[in-house]
């Protein structure tokens, strides 16, 4: 049987197809697997989603299974640890985006809010189902600059425009699963 799937999907790894059958586009709302997919989005700037999922079940392991509390505490010797963990991006700025991160979210938590309810406001609680054809997906849109400024403004790092589109993408606030992909919503 002939699956179709979106061109990006590598058929040749069994976790990236994975990603894209169960995960992409696919509604989100568990609060530690938000966090986590916006320090992964943020650490594949410049780099392909590809190495960063496959880097994935590492990243877990060296960031505490992305705890926040004890992210937010990581001092400099954790700081040295990660730098030589060769299992993640062993980027300086990205770590400590990381680490950021897990206070930014730790305040809003403070507000009463949760990273679930913070974000999905911001689409009514619905994803938005797109009709992109192929090559006309967008990097960025209008809603994924408003919601990069606010995360900016809540002292978020690595959440630029076009981060926070794909992270929209991967938490499945937009669903841009192409036309004739199985997994497009209706299909």
């Amino acid at each position: 049987m002939n699956i179709t799937r979106c061109a990006w999907a590598n058929p040749a790894n069994p976790r990236y197809l994975d990603y894209h059958d169960t995960e992409w586009g696919v509604p989100c709302h568990d609060e530690r697997r938000l966090f986590e997919m916006l320090n992964l989005e943020g650490a594949q700037a410049g780099l392909s989603w590809e190495t960063i999922l496959n880097k994935r079940d590492t990243y877990r392991a060296a960031f505490d299974n992305w705890d926040a509390e004890k992210i937010a505490a990581y001092g400099p010797d954790k700081v040295a640890q990660l730098l030589l963990d060769p299992g993640i991006v062993r980027n300086r700025l990205k770590v400590a985006a990381a680490i950021t991160n897990a206070q930014a979210y730790l305040r809003l938590r403070a507000e009463g809010q949760t990273l679930d309810s913070f974000l999905w406001a911001y689409v009514d609680g619905q994803p938005i189902v797109n009709s992109w054809q192929t090559g006309e997906r967008p990097a960025r849109t209008a809603l994924s600059d408003k919601l990069s400024k606010d995360l900016l403004k809540r002292g978020f790092k690595f959440v630029g425009s076009t981060i926070i589109y794909a992270y929209m993408q991967g938490i499945g606030m937009v669903d841009d699963h192409a036309p004739a992909c199985f997994c497009r919503a209706g299909h």
